[in-house]
């Protein structure tokens, strides 16, 4: 139950700053439409350094096969999201952002500083494999559901900044190439800056809309109850019947981490694509404060399900 608690405070802290990015924009000082250079920032800058710093660590066979864990996990229960999301949007009806958000979790932005809370900065190194296979899909599954199917370019996606940053990562732990403090202490400093970021956007964009809108809008408790209580159930008992908390040494943490990972909110990044691309932020922005409201009773309480299963 301890780690509940650590996880509850941590994620009102978090929700704090959604607070005070709406208190900006109520209060006039900035105007909503502002979040759209921060959203950027988020997406070709901080995200970038988080998945190039994680990998600059020392090897060694203990952090191999955690890693491998990690990744096995992470690939696995994306899958299970994917299908699992076509069924729920054939069911419910779901439209793109609905689908998204249903599906996508806020991983990057909220579980590296959780994890840093609750076990120590050594550990964020086994949540970067579900950020990374995540970062991945976001710029091909995700982009799909939020932009059409025809709006993707393999070259382009392989030349987007997200997913060469991966690809430089890896190759930087694979050869054990340390880069030069200079550099890796600015990319650790700009990476401290994922939450926040993440969550002054979703204060900023909600500020936009009537909270009467919010509060009336059963479609946005429906996402809500998909992406806090339903989904995360359902992975949870897919995760104990599959005894991922036993395969390697340390591997109770590791695959908590892993499901930490897939109970967070609505992923900040469809609210910033949404933004981007012009695809109807505002619902995404209210799916995503709403979520991140509500995931201050919702995880603390599947976690400690988890616990005790």
């Amino acid at each position: 139950m301890e780690i509940a608690f650590l996880l509850a405070g941590k994620i009102i802290e978090l929700t704090i700053i959604v607070l005070l990015g709406y208190a900006l924009v109520k209060s006039k000082l900035l105007k909503s439409q502002d979040s759209y250079p921060l959203s950027i920032i988020g997406l070709y800058l901080i995200s970038p350094s988080v998945m190039i710093n994680a990998f600059q660590i020392d090897y060694s066979p203990q952090i191999l096969n955690g890693l491998l864990l990690s990744l096995t996990m992470a690939v696995f229960l994306h899958i299970i999201l994917i299908i699992t999301g076509v069924i729920l949007k054939r069911l419910l009806n779901l439209d793109p952002i609905e689908h998204a958000a249903s599906i996508y979790s806020n991983s990057g932005n909220l579980i590296i500083p959780l994890v840093v809370s609750m076990f120590g900065q050594q550990w964020v190194i086994y949540a970067t494999c579900f950020i990374v296979v995540q970062t991945f899909l976001f710029w091909t599954h995700c982009r799909s559901i939020i932009c059409g199917k025809g709006s993707i370019s393999i070259l382009k996606m392989f030349k987007n900044i997200n997913i060469l940053s991966i690809f430089l990562g890896v190759f930087l732990f694979a050869f054990q190439i340390k880069l030069p403090p200079l550099i890796s202490g600015t990319l650790s400093s700009l990476g401290q800056f994922i939450g926040p970021n993440a969550m002054l956007i979703a204060g900023m964009l909600i500020a936009s809309i009537p909270l009467r809108n919010i509060i009336t809008s059963k479609r946005i408790y429906l996402v809500t109850f998909l992406r806090l209580i339903l989904i995360p159930i359902f992975l949870l008992i897919i995760i104990k019947l599959c005894g991922f908390d036993n395969w390697v040494e340390n591997d109770e943490t590791i695959a908590m981490i892993s499901f930490l990972a897939t109970m967070s909110p609505a992923a900040a990044t469809v609210t910033q694509m949404a933004l981007i691309y012009g695809k109807n932020a505002n619902k995404a922005s209210a799916i995503y404060g709403v979520t991140t409201m509500l995931c201050v009773f919702s995880m603390p309480l599947i976690i400690a399900l988890y616990q005790l299963i």
